[in-house]
C-alpha cells in the first residue's frame, strides 16, 4: 500500500525528511532501495538530523552496521544503519548480526533502517517500510513510500 509519493532536492530535503517521519515514524524496520547513488544515505543522513542524532551518520558500507542513538519520546532510542550492498546472501547477512538488529526493532527497542534491502530480503517480513528513491535531476529525486 502506498503511503506517500513526494520529490524534493538537495535543498528541500530536510523538509522532505520531517514529511516523511510523519508516515514513517510508526515502522521500526524501513528499507531504502535506488541505484548507486540515487541518494539513500544522504536522505537517511537528513532523516537523522530531522531526529536529532548527535552522532556522525556516515554509509555503513564498510562496517556494515552503525548504530546512532537520538531521544525519543523522553528517553533514548537506537537506529541501526544497515548497508547489505556489499552481501552476498542472507546467512552472511546473519553471520554480520543483522538478524539481531532486525529482532531488536520488531521487539520495540531499536529502528532499522536498511539500504540494499534485496540483496537479503529474506530476513525482512512485514510490516515495514519499503522507500524507493529514484534521481530525476542531478540534484533532484523521487521517493515512493509503500507499507509490505
Amino acid at each position: 500500500m502506498q503511503l506517500l509519493d513526494i520529490s524534493y532536492s538537495l535543498d528541500t530535503i530536510d523538509v522532505a525528511a520531517g514529511r516523511f517521519w510523519e508516515v514513517a515514524k510508526d515502522f521500526r524496520i524501513i528499507t531504502f532501495s535506488g541505484d548507486l547513488g540515487a541518494g539513500k544515505t544522504t536522505f537517511i543522513s537528513s532523516l537523522c538530523n530531522h531526529l536529532h542524532v548527535e552522532d556522525a551518520v556516515s554509509s555503513p558500507t564498510f562496517a556494515l552496521i552503525n548504530q546512532y542513538g537520538f531521544a525519543a519520546d523522553g528517553g533514548e532510542d537506537v537506529i541501526f544503519h544497515l548497508d547489505w550492498y556489499r552481501l552476498r546472501d542472507t546467512s552472511e547477512a546473519i553471520n554480520a548480526g543483522m538478524e539481531d538488529c532486525l529482532d531488536q526493532a520488531r521487539a520495540g527497542a531499536a529502528y532499522c533502517f536498511v539500504e540494499w534491502p534485496e540483496k537479503a530480503q529474506d530476513l525482512l517480513r512485514s510490516p515495514y517500510l519499503a522507500v524507493f528513491i529514484s534521481t530525476t535531476g542531478p540534484e533532484d529525486r523521487s521517493m515512493i513510500v509503500n507499507q509490505v
